[in-house]
């Protein structure tokens, strides 16, 4: 019987990966529809996409399908098939094709059987997730983003955000799709008559974003076909003017495809204009932060004086000091108490000293 897991330990398939040298095609793609017995499409589907040397990240649930994934070029047209006939609703469904991309974005295919292909939170079965908003292409969203009664609202977390969004695009503060949802329909309450515009990477979130907005009442609720991905796609292959700013943060091992070059976010330890997410270099951290080259070299790519440290201790030390410890959700959060903030503080109060010491000098 064919293997329907991998096993073979992380490090050693990593390493394979970087030894390839066929090149790779990164791409996400979605579909909601319904899946009678999800265990069984995943099972039949693990065996193919494994045959093709398809690495990545699928989930699937009874809702539908979420994938991101990389697979050798010679296999891209062979794979879309696979995908296209493993269940008549994903004939022809659309690949979102990695823009800034070296191929190794992932080095194992996890495909995994979840309760919902992006947890939502919603308990609500009246809920129609189908009922969505109308899609805008690139020139559409162009058009329609710059007239004075849209509203355009990313729905992605505070950190993908941060380093990349359109312009005008009103934040949603949070850690998580799920306690996102509510707050956009409480923060829009008195703007259901507007246009309202929902983006996010490739669009799966404000997909479904945009017909919970349309459950709550919201008229007229449109989303970016393809999220940033396929906006930036069509915009640059139509030569129309890119509305979107910076980078478009992914989850994979590039952390960020560039759109743009401009740079909206500061290093979250010395401030210095910045927009590199990277991970904490100790075992015992990994905080998903953004840090310049300079602090990577003087912290040896940890957040912080205390992790730079542990990091150097011996392993059986290492291990010890992370008996117990609850990290909690290991994103960089300027809300949450972490020793990361206190390199932040320290460097904004020496940058205001200077900027008093300077007006006080030039009296300007």
């Amino acid at each position: 019987m064919p293997a329907l897991y991998n096993r073979i330990n992380n490090e050693e398939l990593k390493q394979r990966m970087l030894a390839e040298t066929e090149p790779r095609t990164t791409v996400s793609f979605y579909k909601y529809f319904q899946i009678e017995d999800p265990k069984a499409f995943r099972d039949k589907l693990y065996i193919a996409l494994a045959a093709l040397k398809v690495f990545g990240r699928i989930y699937v649930a009874t809702e539908g399908i979420n994938g991101q994934i990389s697979v050798p070029a010679s296999n891209y047209e062979a794979f879309k098939s696979t995908l296209y006939a493993a269940a008549p609703e994903l004939n022809g469904i659309r690949m979102n094709i990695a823009l800034d991309d070296d191929g190794k974005s992932f080095w194992a295919l996890r495909l995994k059987v979840r309760p919902k292909i992006v947890a939502d939170g919603i308990d609500d079965p009246t809920f129609d997730p189908s009922h969505t908003g109308v899609y805008l292409k690139a020139k559409e969203y162009n058009e329609l983003a710059q007239q004075p009664d849209t509203i355009i609202v990313d729905m992605r977390n505070h950190y993908e955000y941060e380093v990349g969004h359109f312009e005008r695009a009103i934040e949603v503060p949070s850690d998580t799709f799920r306690d996102q949802l509510p707050m956009a329909v409480d923060m829009l309450k008195d703007q259901r008559d507007k246009n309202i515009i929902m983006y996010c990477t490739g669009g799966i979130r404000c997909e479904k974003a945009s017909a919970y907005m349309l459950h709550n009442g919201f008229k007229n609720v449109f989303h970016v076909e393809g999220g940033i991905i396929e906006y930036a796609r069509k915009a640059k292959e139509q030569n129309l003017p890119i509305l979107f700013k910076g980078k478009n943060f992914v989850f994979d091992e590039r952390l960020g495809e560039r759109i743009t070059d401009d740079i909206l976010s500061e290093c979250h330890i010395c401030g210095k204009p910045c927009d590199t997410h990277t991970n904490c270099k100790n075992d015992g951290c990994h905080l998903l932060f953004i840090q310049c080259a300079d602090c990577a070299e003087k912290y040896k790519g940890c957040c912080s004086e205390e992790c730079r440290e542990e990091k150097n201790l011996p392993p059986d030390e290492q291990k010890a000091r992370r008996a117990g410890r609850d990290n909690g959700p290991m994103i960089f959060n300027k809300s949450k108490e972490h020793p990361l903030r206190k390199h932040r503080d320290n460097w904004k109060v020496q940058r205001e000293t200077v900027e008093i010491h300077q007006t006080a000098t030039t009296g300007q």
